[in-house]
């Protein structure tokens, strides 16, 4: 067995810019209950499959850090994280169900390309429940703030942990 210490050295972890959630709390917390509200009835590994996601369309890194690691703690496996950035490649990693979902955040997450396509909409709502489904249209649009929040505010990921702010 190697005892010796890693010497790796790596980049310099950047200051967040700024720490909002100290400056804006009213803000946080009407995030947090619209958070909350958003994954009403959505299978939490779902959510997660989706929160990844868009956090990677958005270079979201805190996210990122974030929810691959909850999606971990839910029990999600390495191998369909992994994937997740090809997962229209991939799509025997996924149900028919999660592919809409993935397919519809991509949608919504990257509207620089144009309105939602009905094609896309549809292939959701024949997967969930219209209930179902505008919650997941809460879920992915809440990510999506939180992303641009963390990206904006650079917000250092790596010291997250499973279930921190739940």
């Amino acid at each position: 067995m190697d005892t010796a210490q890693d010497t790796t050295e790596y980049a310099p972890e950047h200051p967040a810019r700024l720490a909002w959630t100290e400056h804006a709390p009213e803000v946080y917390k009407a995030m947090v209950r619209l958070d909350i509200a958003a994954r009403q009835g959505l299978d939490p590994r779902l959510l997660e499959l989706v929160k990844i996601r868009a956090s990677q369309l958005n270079h979201c890194a805190f996210c990122l850090d974030m929810h691959t690691k909850d999606a971990l703690a839910a029990g999600e496996t390495v191998e369909r994280i992994v994937q997740l950035s090809a997962w229209d490649e991939s799509r025997h990693f996924y149900t028919e169900k999660e592919a809409a979902a993935l397919e519809l955040t991509e949608a919504v997450t990257v509207l620089t390309d144009g309105f939602v396509p009905d094609e896309v909409y549809e292939r959701a709502a024949k997967q969930f429940e219209e209930a179902e489904l505008t919650h997941l249209i809460a879920a992915i649009n809440v990510i999506n703030a939180w992303n641009r929040f963390a990206v904006t505010t650079r917000m250092v990921p790596g010291h997250y942990t499973p279930g921190q702010h739940k």
